[in-house]
């Protein structure tokens, strides 16, 4: 019972540093960013087992942080405010062709990123950029001027 109290202990204090970690796409990430999650995520296993390092001990872990996921899917599901806590929120990054110089700096995003994404959609320059949306899955959706 001790190893799934921490197991289930470790699921949210990894959910916590990694929304407190800036949002960036998972192809976006630099080297050092998964490392660091990676990791947290083996810090939190030898936690999570402490010294019964057994198969068993192992599976009931590994079950127990699959079933809190499930909980805290379905529980964003059903509500939008701790969907939100746990997501975020998508971000303005360029409005009407300007840039959001406090959501820019704040998330640490760079004008290569929003560069790489707009050339995804076959824009060439930052200029034909109407709109840059950083998601809440990290992905940046952009929109072309008309």
């Amino acid at each position: 019972m001790d190893t799934i109290i921490r197991a289930v202990i470790g699921y949210f204090i990894l959910l916590l540093v990694v929304r407190l970690l800036k949002r960036r796409a998972g192809s976006q990430m630099t080297l050092f960013e998964f490392v660091l999650v990676f990791l947290i995520g083996g810090v939190i296993i030898l936690a999570t087992v402490g010294q019964d390092r057994s198969v068993t001990n192992c599976t009931c872990a590994v079950i127990a942080v699959g079933f809190v996921h499930r909980c805290v899917a379905w529980a964003k599901s059903r509500s939008a405010k701790l969907g939100t806590l746990i997501d975020g929120t998508p971000l303005v990054l360029i409005k009407q062709g300007v840039w959001q110089e406090d959501v820019v700096h704040g998330m640490g995003i760079r004008p290569e990123d929003v560069a790489a994404a707009a050339r995804g959609r076959g824009i060439t320059s930052l200029n034909d950029v109407d709109y840059a949306v950083l998601e809440r899955n990290g992905g940046i959706s952009i929109v072309p001027k008309t």
